[in-house]
């Protein structure tokens, strides 16, 4: 999908991934093939610690946002909701957990 027709984060990145940051945390890359694409989703509004929050139940002052133009990614990290591994976790290794993200709409 181009950038003018992307309609969600998953449209417009070439790869979201998730991973664990160790037990008590999990991280969000997501990657752009473009300037074009980049530029489109790490403008302000768009992929925020508030909107982040929001989609996985923490809170938006845990959500740190890394915006890394010079290799086109944007890095999210917050606090897993539950411990690697505790019997609650349904995901242990948080490969899963990039979907909520990738779904979000796009303005």
């Amino acid at each position: 999908m181009t950038e003018t027709t992307a309609r969600t984060v998953g449209d417009l990145a070439q790869l979201v991934r998730t991973k664990n940051a160790g037990p008590f945390w999990m991280t969000i890359d997501v990657f752009f093939a473009t300037d074009a694409d980049y530029q489109r989703a790490a403008a302000p509004g768009v992929i925020s610690e508030d909107i982040v929050a929001a989609l996985y139940g923490v809170s938006p002052s845990d959500v740190t946002v890394f915006r890394l133009p010079h290799i086109r990614v944007v890095k999210i990290s917050f606090p897993r909701r539950v411990v690697q591994g505790s019997f609650a976790d349904r995901d242990m290794h948080s490969g899963q957990q990039h979907v909520p993200l990738a779904n979000l709409s796009l303005p």
